[in-house]
């Protein structure tokens, strides 16, 4: 972990009511697709942990959405503003090389996927992504994801891809892979560990500290309880209780 200034150099709307930023400074903490920085607001008490979209040796990018005052205010923020920013936390995902990996996002957990996605590029490897939203408005980065991933997609409302959830549209789609990983609502995390099992999912959860001292993001595991913040927030499918 550790504690920087970093710059905003974009902010720009991508979807409705999600928004891309880009962090540029001392980033070099940042080490895995998946783990997430802890944001200082001007005038707001507790950080706001946001999952790393993206990543390099001198930027950070974050895909937030606006879900109450927090985000609201992150979105008015210019380019030039610095932020107070705890980077590096959490635990990643576990790489594996030479496998066929499926990728599954719900919503706006889309976001870790895009640098896992990367990652795997690097090793040589294209996954396979199921991407799910409400409707074709929260759907974003497509062009992004499809230069990275062999993309599918799926609405609730039907209004672009499959009609339906990500699990149905796995099961329709019929791929083949070894290992999925996953980040989105919690109902989706818990009905893909149910259906596949082998896999890891990322995890969402309220945080005070965001490393690990305040036990607020606790969750219960077959290994008894873990914090999301600092066990996680990526972990074994089979090894959360839903």
């Amino acid at each position: 972990m550790k504690n920087v200034l970093l710059t905003i150099t974009s902010n720009v709307k991508v979807g409705k009511d999600i928004f891309l930023m880009r962090l540029e400074g001392d980033v070099s903490e940042v080490k895995n697709p998946g783990e997430f920085i802890n944001i200082q607001i001007p005038g707001f008490y507790l950080r706001r942990p946001i999952s790393v979209c993206d990543f390099d040796n001198e930027h950070i990018d974050i895909l937030y959405k606006i879900l109450g005052k927090g985000t609201e205010e992150i979105s008015s923020l210019e380019v030039g503003k610095k932020l107070d920013c705890l980077i590096g936390l959490g635990n990643g995902f576990n790489i594996t090389p030479n496998i066929k990996p499926l990728l599954v996002g719900g919503g706006i957990g889309i976001a870790p996927l895009v640098g896992l996605a990367k990652k795997f590029n690097e090793y040589g490897v294209r996954p396979t992504l199921i991407y799910g939203a409400r409707s074709s408005d929260d759907l974003v980065l497509l062009d992004k994801l499809n230069e990275l991933c062999d993309v599918y997609l799926c609405t609730d409302d039907g209004s672009t891809g499959f009609h339906g959830n990500v699990v149905d549209c796995i099961k329709n789609v019929a791929v083949s892979f070894d290992y999925y990983y996953a980040c989105g609502p919690y109902r989706m995390l818990a009905a893909i560990a149910k259906n596949f099992p082998n896999g890891y999912v990322s995890l969402e959860a309220r945080m005070g500290c965001g490393f690990g001292a305040c036990m607020g993001c606790s969750i219960k595991t077959t290994e008894g309880p873990k914090r999301v913040c600092k066990e996680g927030p990526v972990f074994d499918g089979r090894e959360v209780l839903f």
